[in-house]
């Protein structure tokens, strides 16, 4: 565990500045089999933004991941503290690359003793081609074997059901959305087959009740299930057609083969109508809007940003920030963006004892600011120094980190040329 050794010779003088924990990224995904130098040039950039722990959701560079993460707690390698599913559980044939597909029970006992065998930090299921029955069933395997159970939320379950089977927290707050009409009786006729799931889909998007939802928040806040909202990625895209994000100062980070990514979900927008964009904005705004009521009925909300090569403009660490700023605009306090970006994220992962609080005998991890976020939010990203595992970093020294990405990026780019 990183600790400061303060004495009057190396004492840091922090007068009229303002001190918080390190921000933790509650939703990444470290991915690309052809991306892993890309990948690791970006660590340095996390610390230097101020996020000192990061979730990552699983992806095509399970063992990587594993590996990294093993580096940078022994202090080989300088990067935020990884927590990580390694890869997620799927059904047969999913669209995802490197998931641990499943058909049945043999195959989900199989899929969790490799889990095991990697020593994962929780478990992330999503839904793709995986049916509500076996969903659920690794829900509740995966909860035997004393994991947090994270992921999607299939249509042919609900919520309750989820809750109930032990899942620990909900990713993306469009889900939530379902709580507005009646998603039970939906279930029920998609389960008889009375409709299909595009229908379902239809009924969920054309009948939702904000009275409806907040009860439903109520009951739900009274369980231990958390909630990663992901709000930027879908704001990136509902807003794409009024910011094409081409002069964003962050590309100076991103190798082309990283960015190159992001034209998948581009050019399946192309075709959009204006009543289609428009209706993407909406669906955006609804979602934001849910903050405060989630946050009312006692639901832990966590930040985290769904930063990935395959999420558009969704960029690491900085999105983050980005994050946090719309939830500001949603209409979350300060102190309750900063509890979701620190302690909410330490209490779900089980280390709220020796992380996520500026407290004696806990892992130091830190951002020294110039400015008080409490007033804005937005004060976060005025960093003065990064203290990570014990580690003092100055301004000069985060700058350096990051004239060092932009070299890296321009030498992959070159090599690949």
């Amino acid at each position: 565990m990183g600790s400061i050794i303060v004495n009057p010779k190396n004492a840091i003088d922090v007068q009229d500045k303002f001190i918080i924990p390190g921000l933790w990224d509650m939703h990444i995904h470290i991915e690309g089999q052809d991306l892993v130098e890309d990948n690791l040039a970006l660590f340095p950039v996390f610390i230097a933004y101020g996020i000192t722990t990061v979730r990552d959701m699983a992806s095509d560079l399970g063992e990587q991941v594993l590996s990294w993460r093993e580096d940078i707690a022994q202090n080989k390698l300088l990067g935020p503290q990884i927590f990580t599913a390694g890869r997620k559980l799927e059904g047969i044939n999913s669209i995802w690359k490197g998931d641990l597909e499943i058909a049945n029970e043999v195959e989900l006992e199989q899929m969790l003793d490799k889990l095991d065998a990697y020593n994962v930090d929780l478990v992330k299921i999503t839904e793709n081609t995986l049916a509500g029955p076996l969903f659920l069933k690794s829900v509740q395997e995966s909860k035997k074997r004393g994991y947090k159970v994270s992921g999607h939320v299939p249509l042919d379950l609900t919520i309750g059901e989820l809750v109930e089977a032990g899942f620990s927290s909900i990713e993306h707050a469009s889900y939530i959305l379902r709580l507005g009409s009646d998603e039970t009786k939906t279930v029920e006729q998609l389960r008889s087959k009375e409709i299909t799931k595009g229908e379902a889909n239809a009924y969920y998007n054309s009948h939702f009740n904000q009275d409806t939802a907040i009860l439903a928040y109520k009951n739900l806040g009274r369980s231990n299930i958390a909630i990663t909202p992901t709000l930027i990625g879908g704001k990136q895209l509902a807003y794409l057609d009024e910011d094409n994000h081409s002069k964003d100062d962050f590309l100076d980070y991103l190798t082309n083969r990283f960015t190159s990514n992001y034209q998948w979900r581009i050019d399946r927008m192309k075709t959009d109508t204006p009543e289609q964009k428009q209706s993407r904005k909406d669906h955006y705004n609804l979602i934001a809007q849910q903050l405060p009521y989630l946050q009312e009925a006692g639901i832990k909300i966590l930040a985290g940003s769904d930063a990935a090569a395959l999420n558009t403009f969704v960029y690491p660490a900085l999105a983050l920030h980005q994050e946090m700023e719309l939830f500001e605009k949603a209409g979350l306090t300060p102190i309750q963006i900063l509890q979701s970006a620190t302690i909410n994220g330490a209490e779900l992962m089980g280390t709220l004892s020796t992380m996520a609080t500026i407290d004696i005998n806990k892992q130091a991890d830190m951002l020294i600011l110039n400015s008080n976020p409490l007033l804005d939010i937005k004060s976060t990203q005025d960093i003065y120094a990064v203290i990570n595992n014990g580690q003092y970093y100055n301004r000069e020294y985060l700058d350096l980190m990051l004239h060092l990405a932009k070299q890296k990026k321009k030498e992959l780019d070159m090599q690949r040329n």
